[in-house]
């Protein structure tokens, strides 16, 4: 199993939505082919066909749970990954 495979693995799950890496979200979500803005600390990903905005933020290194929780309702609404 890839280290992607894995993360989306870990993000579908739900169960350690604390322990998300911000960079490894950010790169899922690039992935997904996802285009990023950056404004300050807020980092914006957009997509085509996707009518949610994405605006994710650090925690230390770590990605908010309340974020994770985002970008894990949008992977299964559109759904991605599979």
């Amino acid at each position: 199993m890839s280290r992607y495979e894995r993360l989306l693995q870990q993000v579908l799950s739900g169960r350690a939505d604390a322990n998300i890496s911000f960079e490894d979200l950010c790169h899922l979500l690039l992935r997904f082919g996802f285009e990023t803005r950056i404004k300050g600390s807020h980092h914006l990903f957009l997509m085509a066909g996707v009518e949610e905005l994405i605006n994710l933020q650090r925690d230390g290194s770590k990605a908010k749970p309340y974020q994770v929780k985002q970008v894990r309702h949008i992977v299964m609404k559109y759904r991605f990954g599979e």
